[in-house]
């Protein structure tokens, strides 16, 4: 007969690694949808201000909003287009890099 003692512990890490590979994953996941989100919500911020005329002020409230991430803005004529882009979420997602575009029309009299 063979003998089979120490495969339930062998199997035992084998489950172990898989548990924390998966939750490791989900994590770097649930960090990159909170990017994506923040983003979002930094660019949308940052249209409405340069379309109030308030351009200056859309940079620090970008850092606010999505620390670590870059603002573009451009304008053609009375539209605002203004892009958030976020560095990679983490090594093990490194094709993951979040960014977000927002649009806006200029208000009457508003210097952009």
């Amino acid at each position: 007969m063979r003998d089979d003692r120490g495969a339930v512990t062998v199997e035992a890490a084998v489950a172990v690694c898989g548990i924390v590979l998966f939750f490791t994953l989900a994590a770097s996941g649930f960090g990159a949808v909170l990017d994506q989100l923040r983003c979002t919500d930094a660019a949308r911020e940052a249209a409405r201000l340069v379309a109030r005329g308030e351009a200056g002020r859309a940079g620090p409230v970008v850092e606010r909003i999505a620390p670590g991430a870059a603002l573009r803005v451009h304008v053609h004529g009375d539209e605002v287009e203004v892009r958030v882009s976020a560095g990679p979420v983490s090594a093990l997602l490194p094709g993951v890099a979040p960014a977000a575009t927002a649009h806006a029309v200029l208000e009457p009299g508003a210097a952009p």
